[in-house]
């Protein structure tokens, strides 16, 4: 059975698409992932499974997705393929059409509420032709799946369709630390964000509550479109020994420094659906890592920090207010006593071993599909 994953990113930093692609090749999958190569010529991992990445002439903007999407067509009519996966809408336009002209079975992983990303906001015109190809082709497809409960129903009321929810979960954490990746002080607190660097993430309001703390580091792991302006913002308030940006780490890295820290924050601001329903990987990398977490009061992610009772959500929306509820997660040893043992509780729920079966299950039954009819596409 090959499968195809595909992306329109460069798998570098995609733990979801690799931990997806790992556990199906793992399951007797032989598994191919297409996505773009960046500029940074960055090397991979060994991965156990193949990888195909495109260097496109394009990097943003409709001309890239048109692009992306005309050459992932191309590869696709070419290639040995059973099922094809298309990881979010921008890739769904080249995956669906190949899977008709094909006959082949296609399989939707929405990683986010693709329409209402904070991007998206003010951009009408760009806004309604996402919906438009999402309304096109969306309810055709019968195998799906996303990252939270909130995104699976809000696709269900809007199409009526019924989408798996396997969620961003890692798998369980062996913790040490390379000494050479060791970047906290033993005299000093550290906050960690890990993940994209977009609009709407709060993570302006993070740096200059930073300003607010003694002793205290804010490292922030990821790169993105605002990864300049809060390099100027942490500048300009003289933040810049407080504030420590570390790009892109390899995935295969990158726990090396999540446990290294004090609390994990993920402050995203309620500006579209998108985030309010979000439920992403660092929250997970946090609870495995069995750092407390400081999260907005946003419903998917508030419901697990207050069902495990694991740290602090949050309404602060000043840096000082912030600032405080930094102080009392970083130094209240009887609330962090108790945050840190939920947190191995948690971290034995919350992991992959324990997610993984409900892919398995959403690929048996797509594989058995084409095992009863291999003639006919199953959308």
């Amino acid at each position: 059975m090959h499968t195809v994953l595909c992306v329109t990113n460069d798998i570098f930093t995609d733990r979801r698409v690799c931990r997806i692609a790992r556990s199906l090749a793992d399951h007797g999958h032989k598994v191919t992932v297409i996505g773009r190569k960046y500029k940074q010529n960055t090397k991979l991992p060994d991965f156990s499974f193949r990888m195909y990445r495109m260097r496109l002439l394009f990097s943003r903007g409709l001309l890239f997705y048109a692009e992306y999407n005309f050459r992932l067509l191309f590869r696709l009519l070419l290639m040995h393929t059973d099922i094809l996966v298309a990881n979010d809408l921008d890739t769904l336009p080249a995956v669906y059409l190949a899977s008709r002209i094909r006959k082949r079975t296609v399989i939707y992983d929405s990683h986010e509420y693709f329409t209402e990303v904070p991007e998206l906001i003010g951009r009408n015109l760009v806004k309604n032709i996402w919906q438009l190809l999402e309304r096109m082709i969306l309810p055709k497809i019968r195998y799906a799946y996303t990252v939270s409960e909130s995104i699976a129903k809000a696709y269900q009321q809007k199409y009526g369709i019924n989408m798996y929810v396997i969620r961003n979960l890692p798998w369980r954490l062996k913790k040490s630390v390379d000494p050479e990746k060791m970047i906290k002080k033993d005299n000093e607190q550290m906050i960690l964000y890990q993940g994209s660097l977009n609009r709407g993430r709060g993570l302006e309001l993070a740096i200059l509550a930073t300003g607010y703390l003694h002793d205290t580091k804010l490292v922030i792991i990821g790169t993105g479109d605002v990864e300049h302006e809060l390099k100027s913002l942490a500048e300009i308030h003289g933040l810049q020994n407080k504030v420590l940006f570390l790009g892109r780490i390899p995935q295969d890295q990158l726990m090396q420094y999540t446990i290294q820290a004090d609390a994990g924050i993920s402050l995203e601001e309620q500006s579209g659906l998108n985030y309010t329903y979000a439920l992403p990987n660092k929250l997970f990398d946090y609870i495995q890592a069995g750092i407390p977490v400081i999260v907005s009061d946003l419903p998917e992610m508030a419901s697990i920090v207050i069902r495990y009772e694991i740290g602090v959500v949050s309404k602060a929306r000043d840096p000082e207010a912030l600032a405080g509820i930094f102080r009392e997660a970083l130094w209240n040893p009887e609330k962090r006593r108790i945050w840190k043992d939920n947190l191995m509780k948690a971290a034995k729920e919350l992991c992959w071993e324990r997610e993984e079966p409900k892919l398995i299950e959403l690929y048996r039954n797509a594989a058995n599909k084409i095992s009863d009819d291999p003639e006919q596409p199953d959308q």
